[in-house]
C-alpha cells in the first residue's frame, strides 16, 4: 500500500448558506502529483487552505504527514507548515529584494530548518529551475515565466515534502506554460516531493498529474488519470477536456 501524505475524510465546510464541501474525502500518496479540477467557486482554494491549516472545516478530519491538522497547537502547526511548500499564482516575490535575497529570506525566517550552507542550497534550487544566472537580478527584470520559476525555487529551498501549486501556469504563454508543467514533474522526481496542483489548464494537468480529481457539488464527481477522464460522457467532466 502506498504511503499517504495527505488524508482528508468526510470534510464539510459552509459559508453562510453556501455549501462548499459536504462529506468530501481525498488522499495524496507519497511521490504523487494530484491535479484538482473544478469550476470557479467550487472550493479549490478552500481545499488548499484546509490542508495548510489556514482554514478549519466545520466537520471532518485533515491529516498531513500523519499529523491531525485540527489537533495541533500553533507551534506544532507552524512546524508542519515548514514541511510544505506553496507556489502562488503570481510567484509572490518581494519586489525590493534580489532573487538571491528572495530565496534567503524564508531560510532566515524558518527556525525549524537547519542548513549548514544556505548559499549552496539557494544556488542548487535556482539551478534546478534553470535560473542559475539571475541571482543578482530584481523580480521586475524577469519575465512572467522566470518569476514563476523563481517562485518555485524559493519553495524548493525549504526542502518541502509536499508542494501545493495554485494555478501554476495562469497568465503564461503556451510554450512557457508547457515548460513550467514539465518543471513540476522533473523537480518532483528529483526532490522526491508530492504535489497538489490546482489548475484550469488541461495541458498542464495532462503533463503533471498521476491522478486527477474533479470537484463539484461539494464532493468529487470523477477521479482517474487523464486518458480515463477524457473519455467521460458526463458533461460536467467533458467540459474540461473539449
Amino acid at each position: 500500500m502506498n504511503q499517504r501524505v495527505i488524508e482528508i475524510s468526510d470534510l464539510s465546510k459552509n459559508f453562510d448558506n453556501k455549501v462548499v464541501f459536504k462529506g468530501f474525502s481525498m488522499h495524496l500518496d507519497k511521490g504523487e502529483n494530484l491535479a484538482v479540477l473544478g469550476r470557479s467557486g467550487v472550493g479549490k482554494s478552500v481545499l488548499l487552505k484546509c490542508i495548510t491549516g489556514l482554514m478549519s472545516p466545520d466537520s471532518g478530519s485533515v491529516s498531513v504527514l500523519n499529523k491531525d491538522i485540527l489537533k495541533l497547537k500553533e507551534d506544532e502547526l507552524n512546524m508542519l507548515r515548514s514541511r510544505m511548500g506553496y507556489l502562488f499564482q503570481s510567484g509572490a516575490l518581494y519586489d525590493s529584494m534580489t532573487i538571491y535575497e528572495n530565496l534567503l529570506f524564508p531560510l532566515q525566517r524558518n527556525k525549524y530548518l537547519k542548513l549548514n550552507n544556505p548559499d549552496r542550497t539557494i544556488k542548487e534550487a535556482l539551478n534546478n529551475v534553470g535560473l542559475s544566472d539571475v541571482m543578482d537580478m530584481m523580480p521586475s527584470e524577469l519575465s512572467g515565466g522566470m518569476k514563476k520559476r523563481a517562485g518555485l525555487a524559493r519553495t524548493l529551498v525549504m526542502k518541502p515534502e509536499i508542494i501545493l501549486y495554485d494555478e501554476p501556469t495562469t497568465g503564461l504563454d503556451p510554450f512557457t506554460a508547457h515548460e513550467i508543467s514539465e518543471l513540476i514533474v522533473s523537480v518532483g522526481k528529483k526532490e522526491g516531493n508530492s504535489g497538489v496542483v490546482v489548475t484550469h489548464d488541461m495541458k498542464c494537468a495532462k503533463i503533471v498529474a498521476d491522478r486527477i480529481i474533479v470537484i463539484d457539488e461539494g464532493g468529487i464527481i470523477a477521479e482517474g488519470n487523464y486518458n480515463e477522464l477524457i473519455k467521460s460522457k458526463d458533461q460536467r467532466i467533458f467540459q474540461f477536456f473539449k
